[in-house]
């Protein structure tokens, strides 16, 4: 029972921030500030009411429309703050309660930012990635573990190597595929590295690979898309360092016990 209502307020919790993260992702690419002016309609610009404003909750009252102007509320909206509510109960499953869980929320979060704002704009904000170098050079050396050495910190020696390895590696990317790779996928990815450690960069590199390039094939095959579509990496790469953090270990074992 007490673990219902932990995970119970993990969700709401989640949720919560993640009604914050929907502002974020509509606003820091359009320049505006994600704090003034509160939430409104972005059709009618009338403030949204408090209770008008309840994650997840208020838009299935609400019929996924304005209440003012009954313009149509996109279903992304429920979307993201289920989304991260659900991120953070995974998290405290995996990993249990502490502070680099709460790293690990943080680290959710904004890589859930970078995903809907590079799908819309295909750019990823310095504002999202920048602070989470920071953030994981400092907490590296303080709380994480190594997500393929759980029982060890990851060191401030590896949060620095890690952050360097994904900076060179997709800066060298770039230089050879001259400019098919963004700058906000390399600050992006030492960011990762300085969450994860290097061995985190390469294996989310492969992942988050991997899986746009099934994607890309199959815009190819069934969209006839043209193989000089601009796909944006930013969502793949999120989901291979979130597959990393959460089995990056046990992918590790079984590929050193398939050799």
């Amino acid at each position: 029972m007490e673990n219902v209502i932990l995970y119970g307020i993990v969700f709401l919790f989640g949720s919560v921030v993640g009604s914050f993260l929907n502002v974020c992702i509509y606003r820091i690419p359009r320049g505006e500030s994600i704090i003034l002016p509160p939430s409104h309609c972005p059709l009618c610009n009338t403030p949204i009411k408090i209770y008008d404003n309840i994650p997840i909750f208020s838009y299935l009252m609400l019929g996924g429309k304005c209440r003012a102007c009954k313009s149509h509320i996109s279903c992304r909206y429920p979307l993201v703050e289920a989304m991260n509510a659900l991120f953070y109960m995974a998290l405290i499953w995996r990993f249990g309660f502490g502070w680099h869980t709460l790293i690990y929320f943080v680290l959710a979060s904004a890589l859930i930012v970078i995903t809907f704002i590079d799908l819309d704009f295909q750019i990823i904000p310095d504002s999202i990635t920048l602070p989470g170098i920071f953030i994981g050079l400092v907490a590296g050396s303080l709380m994480l573990p190594d997500p393929f050495l759980r029982w060890s910190l990851l060191g401030y020696k590896a949060s620095i190597i890690g952050a360097l390895t994904g900076f060179c590696l997709f800066y060298m990317v770039a230089v050879l595929s001259r400019g098919g790779m963004g700058g906000g996928d390399i600050k992006m990815m030492a960011m990762v590295g300085a969450l994860m450690g290097w061995k985190s960069v390469l294996l989310t590199t492969f992942l988050g690979s991997l899986l746009g390039s099934v994607w890309g094939i199959s815009l190819m095959v069934f969209k006839g898309k043209g193989r000089k579509t601009r796909i944006p990496f930013g969502p793949y790469l999120s989901a291979g360092a979130v597959i990393t953090l959460f089995y990056g270990q046990e992918i590790l074992y079984w590929y050193l016990g398939h050799r």
